[in-house]
């Protein structure tokens, strides 16, 4: 899509901004951003793109291309999530529109601005659409506005307008992938420290997504039943191990020791978190070591224990990671996100991926009936903007 050229149709008048964010996968870390652990993302060549003028008269007008909408506010009139004409905003401009409020509430200015914008990360597939949104409009106000923040603290204000501004509780992990992807690399990201590094992926390899075609319907019940038997676990494993603030302060000897202390589906959560943090640290070591066969395994292992512990696979998730294990070239699988839909990722031997996306294709279609829709993906780099 030619976003200039949109914009042009749009508005009558050409765009001075062009700005990029991309949506994000998981390799390894799941559901450990809120028990303070450290995940494995990688910003991915799928993005939200948007072309932007803007203005000194604080109306911000969107184009929502992919969905055909529009809407117009006031930055100045943000706190009452109206649109300029007194009506409630769409749920689509909470999200542009609270990256505005989160700026503004930390006294950074916020122009106004007309923009069109696209996207081509799926919706709901658990790729982090939203937060690709958030970014793209973060990074095109911080150039707009002559203020500079570093891009953690860029991703904080994404992450303070979904959790208080659109109201949806999520960790820093989405936003932070979004902004501070490096290309070819993994991020290796402590959530309780903010500290990261980019390590790069294993030579000749590819991200290959495989969208299962479920939209996820349990999530916020299912993700917030799951968040409290983290806190319970603290809770009785403090009585054993005082010094502890969250599961990632659990090593897994700790935990074979105490856990029959914990009922059992609290135990059975538990466990999931602190064996997936262990992971995560020997991924690391794979990674450094070029070691994809290893790490593969590991990802593996991710998804058996997010289905059998964890529980949030479906069983055309478990199809898709299953099927792998018989395609030439792949090193691992497993859902990515939140879980009960959405994607499992791959890690692949590049040279083989076509191959091996017409081989997924035709066992999902063979053992569910459904269409899956299959990217080879690469690592990319993270949300920018620039002048046109």
């Amino acid at each position: 899509m030619d976003l200039a050229a949109l914009f042009r149709q749009r508005f009558a008048t050409a765009p001075t901004l062009l700005a990029r964010a991309p949506g994000r996968v998981n390799l390894l870390g799941e559901h450990v951003d809120y028990n303070d652990g450290m995940v494995l993302p990688a910003a991915i060549d799928r993005a939200v793109s948007l072309a932007a003028l803007p203005n000194d008269d604080g109306l911000v007008t969107l184009y929502a291309a992919d969905l055909k909408q529009s809407v117009s506010f006031r930055v100045e009139a943000l706190e009452s999530k109206k649109d300029a004409a007194g009506k409630a905003l769409p749920n689509w401009a909470l999200y542009p529109a609270g990256v505005a409020w989160a700026l503004q509430s930390s006294g950074l200015a916020v122009r106004g601005m007309q923009a069109v914008y696209t996207s081509d990360v799926p919706i709901g597939s658990g790729l982090s659409s939203s937060a690709a949104v958030e970014m793209a409009f973060g990074a095109a106000w911080q150039a707009l506005g002559g203020w500079k923040l570093d891009k953690v603290a860029l991703a904080k204000k994404g992450q303070m307008a979904e959790n208080k501004y659109v109201g949806v509780s999520t960790g820093l992990m989405d936003q932070f992938a979004s902004t501070c992807g490096v290309k070819g690399h993994v991020l290796y990201f402590d959530t309780r420290s903010l500290a990261w590094e980019p390590i790069p992926l294993p030579a000749g390899t590819a991200i290959v997504i495989a969208d299962s075609g479920v939209r996820r319907s349990l999530v916020t019940s299912a993700y917030n039943e799951r968040r409290a038997s983290c806190e319970q676990a603290v809770e009785l494993l403090r009585q054993h191990l005082p010094n502890i603030k969250s599961l990632r302060d659990v090593s897994t000897v700790e935990f074979a020791a105490y856990r029959e202390f914990l009922p059992e589906t609290v135990c059975k959560r538990a466990e999931h978190i602190v064996k997936e943090i262990h992971r995560v640290e020997q991924a690391v070591s794979c990674l450094r070591s070029g070691d994809a066969h290893l790490f593969g395994g590991l990802m593996y292992a991710g998804h058996n224990s997010l289905r059998d512990l964890y529980e949030v696979s479906c069983p055309e998730l478990d199809i898709l990671v299953s099927a792998t294990r018989d395609i030439p070239g792949c090193h691992g699988a497993r859902l990515t996100g939140a879980g009960f839909g959405g994607c499992t990722v791959n890690l692949v031997e590049a040279d083989k991926a076509q191959a091996f996306v017409q081989a997924l294709r035709t066992a999902y279609q063979q053992k569910t009936g459904r269409d899956a829709a299959i990217y080879v993906c690469q690592a990319s780099d993270g949300a920018a903007a620039w002048p046109i």
